[in-house]
């Protein structure tokens, strides 16, 4: 006698949870949850490049910061050549009674380019 129990109960044990993994999986496959998980992969693909784009530029300034070390570009000028175009802009902007604001500033890691911000 409880040997018949115990199989019934256990048999509808087994009937319970196979209901129920079904059920999950029939919600999982219907439109809207597709479309939700299709929605949350695509964002997370998002996130994914924009951290690569963020590296690959990283990786790019660095290289152009070494690249300018080693070819002397970051170095001092020397006093009888003119300035650069980028340094006389700043130095224009930044006197006294000149309202027009500084659009460079030296030595920074990204440069202003609309078609980089997609």
């Amino acid at each position: 006698m409880f040997r018949r129990t115990f199989w019934f109960t256990a048999g509808a044990a087994a009937g319970v949870w196979a209901t129920t993994k079904v059920n999950r999986k029939i919600r999982a496959l219907t439109p809207e949850s597709l479309a939700a998980q299709a929605a949350n992969k695509a964002i997370d693909a998002g996130h994914r490049l924009k951290d690569f784009a963020l590296d690959v530029r990283d990786g790019m300034a660095q290289r152009e910061a070494e690249l300018g070390e080693v070819l002397g570009l970051n170095g001092r000028t020397d006093p009888e050549l003119p300035t650069q175009r980028r340094i006389a802009v700043i130095g224009e902007a930044g006197q006294p009674g000149n309202d027009k604001q500084i659009k460079y500033i030296e030595n920074t890691t990204y440069t202003y380019n609309r078609n980089e911000d997609h």
